[in-house]
């Protein structure tokens, strides 16, 4: 592996991880088309989305460790929705993870492509209130949070995600917590999310463990950056910021499978 190469995965990681952490996800949904189309696009070797989404994997499960730990005060992690939802997605997401290793490439992008878009639509449904609830008070269904946890775990494993960039939608508007505890339990429950989708990676021989290695460090450094900086910003523009990168992907992936 080149200097160049490696530069170029260290950046790739280091951006989408800044992002990720601002916005409450693990990254997987900004990093997978980035490690797809950056490096042939440079001139580097192409990965396979098999390989994409094996080292996705592994660097949310680094990534969102920073992520939580920039939350761990403030009263922002929400013990019962970690976990019931993190119980339920670490089983959804092993599933999934393992599963994807007997699938065909084009499969695991239309999978992508769909969970993208899904999200994508989500974020813009009117969201109801929930900002000036005291944070000790916050409720939600709790069955309904684990069955969609669930869900999300099965499709986000099998393109190496974690699901934050679905749960974050569904415990915005559909659970109703309010985004600064959604961003910080998000992370909390992709961590989880993304033991199960590793496991299931590593299982089945998904992973070039030195692209990974470089996105891990990347991740490291600058997914508490991002959390810092996201505890500052507008609740507001960090919704319009997490709404606009998942569109631009949906839109992106459609587009190359068409």
């Amino acid at each position: 592996m080149s200097l160049g190469f490696v530069v170029t995965l260290f950046l790739i990681g280091f951006v989408g991880s800044l992002v990720s952490g601002m916005v409450g996800i693990g990254g997987s949904i900004i990093k997978y088309p980035m490690l797809l189309y950056i490096p042939p696009l440079l001139g580097y070797a192409a990965y396979s989305a098999h390989e994409v989404s094996g080292i996705s994997a592994v660097q949310v499960l680094f990534a969102t460790i920073g992520g939580v730990w920039a939350y761990r005060k403030g009263g922002y992690l929400n013990g019962p929705l970690i976990g019931y939802m993190g119980t339920a997605i670490l089983a959804g997401s092993f599933i999934g993870g393992f599963g994807s290793g007997a699938m065909s490439e084009q499969a695991i992008n239309i999978v992508y492509g769909i969970l993208a878009s899904i999200a994508a639509v989500m974020m813009f449904f009117p969201k109801r209130g929930s900002e000036d609830l005291p944070l000790n008070e916050v409720r939600f269904n709790r069955p309904l949070a684990a069955a969609l946890a669930l869900a999300v775990g099965i499709g986000s494993g099998i393109v190496g995600a974690a699901g934050a960039f679905l749960l974050v939608p569904i415990m915005l508007v559909v659970l109703r917590i309010p985004t600064r505890m959604t961003i910080a339990s998000s992370l909390a429950i992709t961590f989880i999310s993304s033991i199960g989708s590793t496991a299931g990676k590593v299982s089945t021989g998904q992973v070039d463990y030195a692209a990974a290695a470089v996105m891990v460090v990347a991740s490291l450094i600058a997914s508490p950056l991002g959390a810092a900086l996201g505890k500052r910003m507008n609740t507001k523009l960090l919704q319009l910021i997490l709404a606009l990168l998942i569109v631009a992907t949906a839109i992106k992936i459609w587009i190359d499978m068409v």
